[in-house]
């Protein structure tokens, strides 16, 4: 089946930079786009960016542009998202997202905290 599985989040100070990650499995993954979102609590589910499946076209929102960076590996069937510069407002729990025949997976999530 469709699995989506974050790591990298964690405690970061701001001014700081991390790196999520994103494994995937169940699909063909050099076929499809990855998205990446963040909510954080009492406010809506915010996409962030994406990467189509070559790999070639990344758009961000407006609030990351500039600071996050995303990459794919089609070879290990991973996704990533680069983020530097964090600052407060981007703490979140942060998801990728695949969609498929329109279906929406998601993945279990992982916190980043930004804080001093």
């Amino acid at each position: 089946q469709v699995q989506l599985v974050e790591s990298g989040g964690g405690l970061v100070q701001p001014g700081g930079s991390m790196n999520l990650s994103c494994a995937a499995s169940g699909f063909t993954f050099n076929s499809l786009a990855i998205r990446w979102y963040r909510q954080s609590p009492g406010n809506e589910r915010e996409w962030v960016g994406g990467i189509n499946p070559q790999g070639s076209l990344t758009p961000y929102s407006d609030s990351v542009r500039g600071r996050f960076f995303i990459f794919r590996d089609n070879a290990k069937n991973t996704c990533s998202l680069q983020m530097n510069n964090l600052q407060p407002e981007d703490t979140a729990m942060y998801y990728c997202h695949v969609l498929i025949e329109d279906t929406d997976y998601w993945g279990q999530g992982t916190q980043v905290t930004v804080s001093s």
